[in-house]
């Protein structure tokens, strides 16, 4: 639910500029206010999301066939290695690639470089863990040394337990 909610604000900041008739400028503001205020709310203290759901739904709004392929290399990603934040910082780096090769207004590929840029920088941290080779993967215990993420997940589900 929070993830449709994240992909509608984003699309939905963006039609709203196309319903009224604005050019490809304030179309993109208005993603870029909506990707803001997901990264940066004030009711939070000015601490929130990723912008990958949001940023999603704003290229879904703009450039849809690039917001699907943005999404297509996430799943890609994520069914080959299992690593949420890989997934997404694989996705933020083909986005300006992808804009680009697809012809968009130089108003889309500047946000597409913004918007990949804000993603890379939310994701500082996992890409340090990415990097020193900590970083989570799905169904992992998070904060445990891959080692040991292994065997609490081994031990977690025994080999009789009827679990996988």
């Amino acid at each position: 639910v929070v993830f449709l909610i994240d992909v509608g604000r984003g699309a939905l900041a963006v039609l709203l500029a196309k319903t009224f008739g604005l050019n490809d400028w304030w179309q993109v503001l208005a993603g870029l206010a909506a990707l803001a205020g997901h990264i940066w709310p004030v009711w939070l203290g000015w601490k929130g999301g990723k912008a990958v759901a949001t940023g999603f739904g704003m290229f879904l709004g703009l450039a849809w066939p690039v917001g699907l392929a943005c999404f297509g290399l996430f799943m890609a990603v994520i069914s080959i290695f299992r690593i949420v934040s890989l997934s997404s910082v694989v996705a933020a780096i083909g986005l300006p690639v992808l804009m680009l090769l697809s012809g968009g207004s130089s108003a889309y590929v500047a946000v597409s470089l913004v918007a990949s840029l804000m993603v890379l920088w939310r994701h500082r941290s996992n890409i340090e863990r990415l990097i020193a080779g900590t970083e989570p993967k799905i169904g992992q215990k998070a904060g445990a040394p891959p080692a040991a993420r292994q065997q609490l997940s081994s031990a977690d589900h025994p080999p009789n337990s009827g679990r996988p």
